[in-house]
Protein backbone atom coordinates (compact mmCIF):
# COMPACT_ATOMS: atom_id res chain seq x y z
CA UNK A 1 0.00 0.00 0.00
CA UNK A 2 1.80 3.62 -1.01
CA UNK A 3 1.80 6.01 2.08
CA UNK A 4 -1.18 8.16 2.74
CA UNK A 5 -0.20 11.27 0.95
CA UNK A 6 -2.27 15.49 2.77
CA UNK A 7 -4.51 14.96 -0.15
CA UNK A 8 -5.43 11.46 0.97
CA UNK A 9 -5.68 12.99 4.46
CA UNK A 10 -7.81 15.90 3.74
CA UNK A 11 -9.82 14.04 1.25
CA UNK A 12 -10.62 11.63 4.37
CA UNK A 13 -11.24 14.19 6.58
CA UNK A 14 -13.84 16.00 3.99
CA UNK A 15 -15.59 13.27 2.90
CA UNK A 16 -16.68 12.13 6.33
CA UNK A 17 -17.60 15.50 7.43
CA UNK A 18 -19.75 15.37 4.33
CA UNK A 19 -21.63 11.95 4.87
CA UNK A 20 -22.01 12.31 8.15
CA UNK A 21 -23.60 15.94 7.50
CA UNK A 22 -21.68 17.79 9.68
CA UNK A 23 -20.73 19.68 6.40
CA UNK A 24 -24.49 19.52 5.17
CA UNK A 25 -25.77 20.61 1.77
CA UNK A 26 -25.24 24.15 1.07
CA UNK A 27 -22.24 24.49 3.45
CA UNK A 28 -18.90 26.65 1.82
CA UNK A 29 -15.48 25.40 1.67
CA UNK A 30 -12.78 27.63 1.11
CA UNK A 31 -9.17 25.92 -0.12
CA UNK A 32 -7.50 28.80 2.69
CA UNK A 33 -9.41 28.30 5.40
CA UNK A 34 -8.83 24.23 5.29
CA UNK A 35 -5.46 24.68 4.37
CA UNK A 36 -4.39 26.90 7.38
CA UNK A 37 -6.71 24.24 9.56
CA UNK A 38 -4.86 21.31 8.12
CA UNK A 39 -1.50 23.30 8.13
CA UNK A 40 -0.31 22.59 4.80
CA UNK A 41 -0.28 24.64 1.29
CA UNK A 42 -2.99 25.15 -0.11
CA UNK A 43 -1.98 22.56 -3.29
CA UNK A 44 -3.15 19.38 -1.65
CA UNK A 45 -6.45 21.14 -0.56
CA UNK A 46 -6.85 21.61 -3.94
CA UNK A 47 -6.59 18.14 -5.19
CA UNK A 48 -8.58 16.93 -2.54
CA UNK A 49 -11.62 19.34 -3.78
CA UNK A 50 -11.15 18.14 -7.13
CA UNK A 51 -11.49 14.47 -6.11
CA UNK A 52 -14.78 15.47 -4.12
CA UNK A 53 -16.11 17.43 -6.78
CA UNK A 54 -15.40 14.32 -9.28
CA UNK A 55 -17.54 12.07 -6.90
CA UNK A 56 -20.01 14.39 -6.78
CA UNK A 57 -19.73 16.02 -3.11
CA UNK A 58 -18.76 19.71 -3.46
CA UNK A 59 -19.47 21.96 -6.83
CA UNK A 60 -16.51 23.92 -7.33
CA UNK A 61 -17.00 27.34 -8.47
CA UNK A 62 -14.65 29.59 -9.94
CA UNK A 63 -14.34 32.64 -8.09
CA UNK A 64 -16.94 31.98 -6.44
CA UNK A 65 -17.62 29.64 -2.77
CA UNK A 66 -17.49 26.36 -3.18
CA UNK A 67 -19.98 24.43 -1.76
CA UNK A 68 -21.17 20.82 -0.61
CA UNK A 69 -23.46 19.87 -3.29
CA UNK A 70 -27.38 18.49 -2.17
CA UNK A 71 -27.83 14.74 -1.86
CA UNK A 72 -28.81 13.08 -5.32
CA UNK A 73 -31.10 10.98 -5.78
CA UNK A 74 -29.65 9.60 -9.21
CA UNK A 75 -26.49 8.61 -7.24
CA UNK A 76 -27.90 6.82 -4.81
CA UNK A 77 -29.89 4.89 -7.35
CA UNK A 78 -26.81 4.01 -8.72
CA UNK A 79 -25.25 3.45 -5.11
CA UNK A 80 -27.97 0.84 -4.29
CA UNK A 81 -27.68 -1.07 -7.49
CA UNK A 82 -24.05 -1.71 -7.41
CA UNK A 83 -23.73 -2.10 -3.72
CA UNK A 84 -27.08 -4.69 -4.09
CA UNK A 85 -25.21 -6.80 -6.72
CA UNK A 86 -22.35 -7.06 -4.86
CA UNK A 87 -23.19 -8.01 -1.52
CA UNK A 88 -25.82 -10.23 -3.01
CA UNK A 89 -22.85 -12.23 -4.20
CA UNK A 90 -20.59 -12.07 -1.43
CA UNK A 91 -23.82 -12.92 0.94
CA UNK A 92 -23.67 -16.75 -0.85
CA UNK A 93 -19.99 -17.06 -0.33
CA UNK A 94 -20.58 -15.97 2.96
CA UNK A 95 -23.24 -18.66 4.00
CA UNK A 96 -20.92 -21.63 3.11
CA UNK A 97 -17.53 -19.86 3.96
CA UNK A 98 -17.78 -18.19 7.39
CA UNK A 99 -16.71 -20.39 10.52
CA UNK A 100 -18.51 -20.09 14.22
CA UNK A 101 -15.47 -17.86 15.28
CA UNK A 102 -16.27 -15.15 12.78
CA UNK A 103 -20.28 -15.64 13.43
CA UNK A 104 -18.86 -14.64 17.12
CA UNK A 105 -17.47 -12.04 15.72
CA UNK A 106 -20.24 -10.52 14.05
CA UNK A 107 -22.45 -11.20 16.96
CA UNK A 108 -20.43 -8.80 19.40
CA UNK A 109 -20.45 -6.56 16.66
CA UNK A 110 -24.56 -6.77 16.77
CA UNK A 111 -24.43 -6.46 20.69
CA UNK A 112 -22.27 -3.70 20.15
CA UNK A 113 -24.65 -1.52 17.89
CA UNK A 114 -27.45 -2.16 20.40
CA UNK A 115 -25.30 -0.10 22.56
CA UNK A 116 -25.01 2.35 20.11
CA UNK A 117 -28.91 2.47 19.65
CA UNK A 118 -29.46 2.60 23.01
CA UNK A 119 -27.09 5.70 23.96
CA UNK A 120 -28.50 7.01 20.39
CA UNK A 121 -25.36 7.16 19.13
CA UNK A 122 -25.86 7.21 15.57
CA UNK A 123 -21.84 8.20 14.61
CA UNK A 124 -20.79 5.44 16.31
CA UNK A 125 -23.62 2.81 15.05
CA UNK A 126 -23.08 3.68 11.71
CA UNK A 127 -19.16 3.02 12.27
CA UNK A 128 -20.24 -0.47 13.24
CA UNK A 129 -22.81 -0.64 10.63
CA UNK A 130 -19.76 -0.29 8.23
CA UNK A 131 -17.80 -2.45 10.23
CA UNK A 132 -20.76 -5.60 9.90
CA UNK A 133 -21.03 -5.33 6.67
CA UNK A 134 -17.15 -4.76 5.51
CA UNK A 135 -16.52 -7.62 7.97
CA UNK A 136 -18.94 -10.49 6.08
CA UNK A 137 -17.11 -9.50 2.93
CA UNK A 138 -13.69 -9.85 4.41
CA UNK A 139 -14.61 -12.95 6.63
CA UNK A 140 -15.51 -14.24 3.04
CA UNK A 141 -11.98 -13.77 1.23
CA UNK A 142 -13.80 -10.96 -0.43
CA UNK A 143 -12.05 -7.96 0.89
CA UNK A 144 -11.60 -6.34 -2.78
CA UNK A 145 -15.72 -6.21 -2.95
CA UNK A 146 -16.32 -3.61 0.32
CA UNK A 147 -13.78 -1.41 -1.52
CA UNK A 148 -15.70 -1.55 -4.35
CA UNK A 149 -18.69 -1.11 -2.29
CA UNK A 150 -17.38 1.75 -0.46
CA UNK A 151 -15.75 3.71 -3.45
CA UNK A 152 -19.71 3.72 -4.93
CA UNK A 153 -21.69 4.72 -1.73
CA UNK A 154 -20.79 8.05 -0.53
CA UNK A 155 -24.17 9.42 -1.46
CA UNK A 156 -26.26 6.30 -0.02
CA UNK A 157 -24.65 6.89 3.34
CA UNK A 158 -25.73 10.59 3.54
CA UNK A 159 -29.35 9.84 3.19
CA UNK A 160 -28.49 6.75 5.84
CA UNK A 161 -26.98 8.70 7.98
CA UNK A 162 -30.15 11.38 8.26
CA UNK A 163 -32.41 8.19 8.92
CA UNK A 164 -30.34 6.65 11.85
CA UNK A 165 -32.41 9.24 14.26
CA UNK A 166 -35.51 7.01 13.68
CA UNK A 167 -34.18 3.72 11.53
CA UNK A 168 -31.20 2.60 13.56
CA UNK A 169 -33.31 -0.22 15.94
CA UNK A 170 -34.62 -1.00 12.47
CA UNK A 171 -30.94 -1.62 10.94
CA UNK A 172 -29.94 -3.26 13.93
CA UNK A 173 -32.74 -5.92 13.75
CA UNK A 174 -32.35 -6.21 9.68
CA UNK A 175 -28.84 -7.47 11.17
CA UNK A 176 -29.70 -10.03 13.04
CA UNK A 177 -31.63 -11.73 10.49
CA UNK A 178 -28.20 -11.85 8.67
CA UNK A 179 -26.76 -13.22 10.75
CA UNK A 180 -29.39 -15.80 12.08
CA UNK A 181 -29.30 -17.15 8.00
CA UNK A 182 -25.44 -17.03 7.52
CA UNK A 183 -25.28 -19.21 11.17
CA UNK A 184 -27.79 -21.36 9.61
CA UNK A 185 -25.44 -21.70 6.09
CA UNK A 186 -28.69 -20.66 4.29
CA UNK A 187 -27.94 -18.98 1.35
CA UNK A 188 -30.98 -18.02 -0.06
CA UNK A 189 -32.14 -16.45 3.52
CA UNK A 190 -29.07 -14.45 3.48
CA UNK A 191 -29.78 -13.24 0.05
CA UNK A 192 -33.51 -12.30 0.80
CA UNK A 193 -32.62 -10.58 3.95
CA UNK A 194 -29.55 -8.31 2.26
CA UNK A 195 -31.66 -7.17 -0.76
CA UNK A 196 -34.50 -6.15 2.16
CA UNK A 197 -31.93 -4.38 3.99
CA UNK A 198 -30.53 -2.34 1.49
CA UNK A 199 -33.87 -1.73 -0.17
CA UNK A 200 -34.94 0.40 2.79
CA UNK A 201 -33.00 3.14 1.21
CA UNK A 202 -36.27 4.05 -1.00
CA UNK A 203 -38.20 4.30 2.68
CA UNK A 204 -35.76 6.66 3.73
CA UNK A 205 -35.86 9.27 0.11
CA UNK A 206 -40.05 9.22 0.59
CA UNK A 207 -39.14 10.23 3.99
CA UNK A 208 -36.26 13.15 3.19
CA UNK A 209 -39.17 13.99 0.45
CA UNK A 210 -41.71 14.93 2.58
CA UNK A 211 -39.38 15.94 5.43
CA UNK A 212 -36.32 17.46 4.22
CA UNK A 213 -37.17 18.20 0.71
CA UNK A 214 -34.00 20.80 0.35
CA UNK A 215 -31.68 18.37 1.01
CA UNK A 216 -32.10 15.98 -2.02
CA UNK A 217 -31.13 16.99 -5.65
CA UNK A 218 -33.79 15.22 -8.01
Amino acid sequence: MRPRTATDQIYEALYERVVDLSLPPGARLSEAEVAARMGVSRQPVRDAFYRLSQQGFIQIRPQRATVVTRISEEAIRRAHFIREALEVACMRDAATRLTEQQHDALDDLLTQQETAVAADDRSLFHALDEQFHHDICDHSGLSFVWTLIKDNKGHMDRARYLSLSYNAATALGEHRVILAALRARDAGTAVRAIIAHLSRIDETLERLRIEQPEMLER
